[in-house]
């Protein structure tokens, strides 16, 4: 027995761990968790994953050799490890972002604060509108929140994906953080994450600051631009914009026109100069100057100012238009811009209808300021002289659905989804007209009965006397 002991030799099995030669030895005695210990200490793992493969036949005498690539995996169980990692990762990153909702939430409750104060401050009564909103200072700074995570992420159904898609969404049911999750998944869905490499979290930061920078207008507003966003997806949608080269190079005019809407092009371009903010970081210099110069010219095609000079212009083109002439898609966009600037009227009665309250508490208050000051006044903003139905029918009659209709003979997908809704609308609000008429009416006649009725009465008193 002692000289069967004394000739006991030692097994020993030699590893290429990336190129490192490592010689494990175990005896008869170890047991399979004391070769797990040394084939971890020998490797690193868990910590380090490293690849194992078995060293050529021949390459060292005397030894026993293994396919490890198989077994190695099998015995330390590697795919679950890296499971069970992934799975602690997960958790930590949710209880971070947790936390940092928590931090978002304590930090839009002061701004709510602020808000309210300062709309106490302003306006002693409310109106009717359905938005808040107050004065804010005019030097408002473009600061993007960097220390917390942009917004709160909310997870869309499958049925608001679908409804996202279509002109009949009901803008008024979204908080300003979901609004920012519709808009997130409108840049992914149109593939322009992708085609423009922005950096998500970029998006993110690019999106919130944009929202902070409205200001709390009845009607222009941050639900406003979702509205005009939403409206062009919606589009998008029906197959209007697919072929619609992306890479026309763009005229723009410059000149002292259109004040808002270079003021919208100023801000816009301060926030992508901050680095946090830049969705273009990626495009090379060429090519954000035509993205630059395509933002400038849409946006200031929305000035009310140059409606009939770009639709005169748009329907000069219907009928030979051509998709590779870059001024006929041109003006193709603006005009598409301007449908989804103006198309309140194109979503169902109960999501239009708070918006006109809105612009016109808008007009009054400007027009009511131009009074005090001793200003003229345009008519249109009078609240003395305009109704609903009045201020309706004429932009309806005379913007709206003769720029509806032009749209429509390019693409006549947009009759039943849009141009019909309009007609609808023209003809509810000239009943509501006929409906005002009718009343005004019928008050004159009482007020002309009490005036017969006072003269009877003074008659009567004289010639009883």
């Amino acid at each position: 027995m002692g000289s069967g002991s004394s000739t006991y030799r030692p097994k020993c099995i030699y590893l290429d761990i990336d190129g490192r030669i490592q010689k494990v030895i175990f005896s008869k005695y170890c047991n399979s968790r004391d070769i797990v210990d040394l084939f971890c200490i020998a490797t690193g793992l868990p910590s380090t994953p490293y690849k194992v493969r078995p060293v050529a036949t021949g390459q060292l005498s005397d030894t026993k050799y293994i396919s490890y690539l198989t077994f190695f995996p099998r015995v330390f169980n590697i795919n679950e490890l890296k499971t069970e990692v992934a799975n602690h990762l997960a958790m930590l990153e949710k209880k971070v972002e947790l936390e940092g909702l928590k931090v978002v939430e304590i930090e839009k409750c002061k701004s709510d604060i602020k808000k309210m104060r300062e709309e106490m401050a302003a306006r002693s009564t409310r109106t009717s509108c359905p938005c808040k909103y107050s004065f804010l200072d005019e030097n408002k700074k473009l600061t993007p929140r960097r220390d917390v995570p942009s917004y709160p992420k909310y997870m869309l159904s499958q049925e608001t994906i679908e409804a996202l898609r279509k002109p009949t969404f009901d803008v008024w049911l979204w908080e300003p953080n979901e609004m920012l999750s519709c808009l997130e998944h409108m840049y992914h869905d149109l593939g322009l994450v992708k085609d423009f490499n922005i950096n998500p979290i970029t998006l993110k930061r690019w999106l919130l600051c944009i929202h902070d920078n409205y200001r709390n207008n009845p009607f222009h507003n941050f639900r406003h631009c979702f509205c005009v966003t939403q409206m062009m997806y919606s589009m998008i949608s029906l197959s209007i914009c697919i072929s619609i080269n992306a890479r026309t190079e763009l005229a723009v005019r410059y000149n002292d026109i259109s004040p808002l809407e270079n003021h919208h092009c100023a801000v816009a371009f301060q926030i992508i100069t901050q680095p946090e903010c830049n969705i273009f970081s990626n495009v090379t210099q060429e090519q954000f100057k035509r993205i630059r110069q395509g933002i400038i010219t849409l946006i200031l095609a929305t000035d009310m100012a140059r409606h009939a000079e770009i639709l005169d212009s748009f329907k000069e083109k219907m009928d030979n238009f051509d998709y590779s002439n870059e001024e006929h898609v041109t003006c193709l966009k603006m005009v598409l811009i301007k449908c989804c600037d103006t198309s309140n009227e194109v979503r169902p009665m109960e999501v239009a209808e708070p918006w006109v309250d809105c612009l016109l508490e808008e007009y009054f208050m400007q027009s009511d300021r131009e009074k005090s000051e001793g200003l003229p006044v345009a008519p249109f903003m009078d609240r003395d002289k305009v109704t609903k139905p009045t201020a309706q029918i004429g932009f309806l009659k005379f913007v709206l659905i003769p720029m509806f209709e032009t749209v429509t003979k390019l693409f006549p997908e947009v009759d039943e989804v849009m141009l019909q809704p309009l007609w609808e609308s023209r003809d509810r609000y000239e009943e509501l007209k006929q409906l005002d008429d009718a009343m005004k009416e019928a008050s004159y006649t009482y007020a002309e009965l009490g005036d017969i009725f006072q003269s009877n009465i003074k008659f009567a008193q004289k010639f009883s006397e």
